[in-house]
């Protein structure tokens, strides 16, 4: 059975370019690059205001969806950067949105 795609290649207008990084740390305690990646998705921004002492803060974040598996060597999307609009961001959870039989449909990119 085929299983319809929840995220449209022609909804994808967003250039971004991303840099995923392994579980694993170097020998020096860095991160690994696993992978380095230069496509288009479907990108929403959000923000939101966050009172603190001086009063105000404005946390920017977001979310990148992907038509398929953007990462199969990978066994799941823990971290890295992507760099969205000229701005590099922090990504703090990736997802694999997967079908019934185990194929991946989506993938999903929250950054902050």
């Amino acid at each position: 059975m085929r299983y319809p795609c929840l995220v449209k290649k022609r909804q994808c207008k967003t250039q971004v370019k991303i840099s995923l990084e392994q579980e694993e740390l170097s020998v020096y305690g860095e991160p690994i690059t696993a992978k380095e990646i230069e496509t288009t998705c479907n990108y929403q921004d959000s923000a939101k205001t966050v009172l603190t002492a001086e009063k105000k803060l404005v946390q920017l974040s977001g979310v990148a969806l992907f038509p398929g598996d953007i990462a199969p060597n990978l066994p799941n999307l823990s971290g890295g950067t992507i760099e969205v609009n000229g701005e590099k961001r922090r990504i703090f959870q990736g997802r694999k949105a997967r079908n019934p039989d185990g194929t991946v449909n989506y993938s999903e990119l929250d950054v902050m």
